[in-house]
């Protein structure tokens, strides 16, 4: 089967018979959000209703996946996962009501600034029904140079996981104006099957593979999904 990654104008076919892999083709007008905040730790609860709120009226208003995640460590920060059609639609949401509301009344609860990366799709498989109860996003930033070589590693782990007991999401988006800046965003059934995966030897093998390749640390966070 024949995939076809894009970026930087550099065409890389994978050939991986049989498998439920599938990339993004040029072309594709999806747009996918990855947003973090951090806010004063005795708002969060009110920061958390406030995120919910703004999750239901972005689905209402057409969003194909809107998530809202907070970390499990630090329980001050959150994650905003989202899927527009295009970028006409994500306009719309920029410039809603509901929207700007929630930026005007969360700015003065913030640590600082609200860090949204503008990303495209890389690795990613069609939207599935249900929701992880644990997730994992790891921001991965290698050179330039290495790029081809971490999207075969992220290819062969990501086809190997989605395999894997428990797996409900494991895809991948790159910044649309840092295509050498990853985000993989995996969700799993339960803390049993992420830990199972963890340890497996594919992911194993990916974590020794990918080292070598970055240029700056591994950012791997665990979120709870509200």
């Amino acid at each position: 089967m024949r995939y076809l990654l894009s970026g930087v104008g550099v065409l890389l076919s994978l050939c991986l018979a049989g498998s439920p892999l599938m990339l993004s083709a040029q072309g594709d007008a999806t747009l996918y959000i990855v947003t973090y905040l951090a806010v004063a730790p005795a708002s969060q609860r009110q920061v958390a209703t406030m995120l919910t709120q703004l999750a239901d009226a972005s689905r209402e208003e057409g969003a194909m996946r809107y998530e809202v995640l907070q970390r499990t460590t630090e329980s001050n920060q959150f994650l905003l996962l989202e899927i527009w059609k295009d970028q006409r639609a994500l306009d719309t949401h920029t410039g809603a009501a509901h929207t700007k509301r929630f930026r005007e009344q969360v700015a003065p609860l913030l640590l600082g600034s609200i860090d949204e990366r503008l990303c495209v799709g890389t690795i990613v498989a069609p939207l599935r029904e249900g929701r992880g109860t644990v997730y994992i996003v790891t921001h991965i930033d290698v050179p330039g140079t290495n790029r081809d070589a971490a999207l075969r590693l992220m290819g062969q782990v990501i086809d190997q996981s989605r395999n894997d007991r428990g797996n409900v999401r494991f895809d991948v988006v790159h910044q649309k104006d840092r295509t050498n800046h990853f985000t993989a965003i995996e969700a799993w059934a339960d803390q049993s099957s992420s830990n199972d995966h963890q340890l497996a030897p594919h992911t194993l093998t990916f974590r020794r593979g990918i080292g070598p390749l970055l240029g700056a640390l591994y950012d791997q966070r665990w979120y709870r999904p509200l």
